[in-house]
């Protein structure tokens, strides 16, 4: 007796399709100011709500606001304000960065280093920096170079103790293999060390962003007439509310501006992140 063989009925299940990796980074991009672009409006939303609900001179609605903010650059000079704070800001993170990173890989590869550096560092890390800034202004004066100085006061051992971890996670066979191709102990800083580095030093400046533009605002809050922080309390002492929240808003601007060029450069020399995430 024949045996009739069953046949699926109706059309095939279709199999899920994976999407090309240049497909998902493009969506990526397309979405990306999109959800910004909402966010900030549900924040402006809220602000308005908040404002009108309040009704007090106090808080300002947006639109109060950014009439005011228009304002200020003809009637008090935000630019040079804004320059200042800015040049004060790039300087920190840029000296930071360049006298943290060095220090960081050496202490975190060289074991004579690591045994007489980590204990200061240990020690002074933990230590609210901020508390140091009328000494520093006894030894610097009221200039920039003292609010620059304390700013990468503040950084610079996030930088070193940042760039030391990550020198600490590089596996022993990577320097192995590195040694055994013929690499030398120099070469061991840039080839290896470095690169392993980049991107955990680049994400921890990001998120020290906003600790910079704290210390800057606290900076210029103390006995100087130039700066966003200055303005801020200026205005608040006048009781000129919506130009204060203007300033808030520029500095809030700035801040903002800085994280998105770390983020843009970690994007750019962090190759592997960008796949991994995408």
């Amino acid at each position: 007796m024949t045996r009739n063989k069953l046949k699926p009925q109706g059309n095939p299940t279709p199999q899920n399709k994976a999407i090309p990796q240049g497909k998902l980074t493009t969506v990526a991009i397309l979405t990306k100011p999109l959800t910004y672009l909402v966010t900030l409006i549900l924040l402006f939303a809220l602000w308005y709500i908040a404002s009108v609900s309040l009704n007090q001179a106090m808080l300002p609605t947006p639109q109060e606001t950014l009439t005011a903010l228009a304002q200020l650059f003809d009637t008090h000079g935000l630019q040079t304000h804004l320059l200042a704070s800015f040049n004060r800001v790039f300087l920190s993170i840029l000296v930071s960065f360049i006298l943290g990173v060095p220090l960081g890989l050496a202490i975190g590869y060289e074991p004579l280093l690591e045994r007489f550096l980590s204990p200061l560092v240990y020690l002074l890390y933990p230590i609210p920096k901020i508390v140091f800034m009328p000494i520093i202004i006894l030894f610097l004066g009221l200039g920039d170079m003292s609010k620059i100085f304390l700013i990468v006061f503040v950084l610079f051992f996030q930088v070193v103790v940042t760039t030391r971890d990550a020198v600490k996670k590089v596996p022993a066979e990577t320097l192995d293999s590195f040694y055994a191709l013929g690499g030398k102990r120099h070469q061991t800083y840039f080839h290896v060390l470095w690169p392993a580095a980049l991107a955990d030093v680049l994400t921890m400046l990001r998120q020290s962003v906003g600790m910079a533009m704290a210390v800057l605002f606290l900076a210029e809050t103390y006995a100087t007439d130039l700066g966003l922080g200055f303005l801020i309390i200026d205005f608040k002492g006048r009781v000129e509310y919506d130009k204060m929240y203007a300033t808030i808003l520029v500095m809030a601007v700035l801040g903002v501006a800085f994280f998105m060029v770390i983020d843009l450069l970690e994007w750019r020399l962090c190759r592997w992140r960008r796949n991994r995430n995408t």
